[in-house]
């Protein structure tokens, strides 16, 4: 009898290892979660960027538009092409950093998305393995009891 009490307590204290195990991945994974809270925070700043940049193209396409205007008038043409190609170099600049930004955005929620998804996988089995662990506890306890009495 004091075979299988030990032999159970055994049991018991690897099962207690298991236990911690799972609770450790759960702390893994709520720190997981937090790291995807600041993704997608930094994503609301990068659509906020977007839009100001939408603004600041708007305000360089008027600045283009005066230029032109200006250019008509046949003054200073060579100092308007020099200004209008420096517009065009930031146009193209800006472009290039808006394309940037929406791939790294685009990353960024593919790789939200997975670890969603793998952090779902896990708190699955995490849940499957508490229930598994509870009742073999509860049945182990149980043998335990009416072998005590």
């Amino acid at each position: 009898m004091e075979a299988d009490v030990s032999e159970m307590r055994n049991e018991l204290q690897s099962r207690d290892g298991l236990w911690r195990r799972i609770q450790l991945e759960c702390q893994k994974l709520y720190t997981e979660l937090l790291k995807i809270t600041e993704y997608k925070d930094m994503q609301d700043i990068q659509i906020k960027h977007q839009s100001s940049h939408d603004q600041r193209t708007e305000q360089l396409e008027n600045k283009n538009t005066e230029l032109l205007l200006f250019a008509e008038s046949g003054e200073h043409q060579e100092e308007l092409n020099k200004i209008r190609n420096h517009v065009y170099r930031k146009e193209q600049s800006h472009c290039s950093e808006q394309e940037r930004m929406k791939t790294e955005i685009s990353d960024l929620t593919e790789e939200l998305h997975q670890k969603e998804i793998t952090i779902a996988t896990i708190m699955e089995k995490a849940s499957l393995l508490e229930r598994q662990l509870k009742m073999e506890l509860e049945t182990k306890h149980k043998l335990l009891t009416k072998q005590q009495v």
